[in-house]
């Protein structure tokens, strides 16, 4: 296989859910499905709070994020503003960021970001625009570890 067409994908790493209040939809999550918030932070250039949701005992699989909004100008606060909460993104891991964007470039896919960004938990992030992925806006994260953060 030609070394630019390899996978980069590796797993779905989450689905992304817009909601107005992070605490209550924690609550929800966890008494209505059974999920564990395995990790919470503010991240205030994306301009969220956040929270990454797990099956039990399986911390490392794919998961849901809650975004909330610090602001109602940040994207999520005008998703809910459009929109109202419900399914934003879905995100898929990759190897290496950077490639997985220049690969997707030269298959004219536009991406959000000329340059990946810090994501949840120290990741490296960047999002393709929805009208090259059939509607759906997709985030390809490189977890913290492969960044070598």
């Amino acid at each position: 296989m030609n070394e630019a067409l390899k996978p980069f994908v590796t797993t779905i790493d989450h689905v992304g859910v817009a909601v107005p209040d992070l605490d209550a939809a924690i609550e929800f999550y966890a008494g209505t499905f059974g999920l564990e918030a395995t990790h919470t932070e503010v991240n205030e250039e994306q301009g969220v709070r956040e929270a990454m949701l797990h099956a039990p005992g399986d911390g490392d699989g794919p998961a849901v994020q809650l975004l909330a909004p610090l602001r109602p100008d940040s994207t999520i606060g005008k998703f809910l503003d459009s929109r109202g909460p419900g399914l934003q993104q879905l995100a898929y891991r990759v190897t290496d960021v950077d490639a997985a964007a220049e690969a997707l470039r030269g298959k004219g896919v536009r991406l959000l970001y000329p340059e990946a960004k810090r994501g949840t938990a120290g990741s490296r992030v960047n999002f393709v625009h929805p009208k090259d992925a059939g509607g759906v806006l997709v985030e390809l994260v490189e977890p913290a570890e492969r960044a070598g953060q």
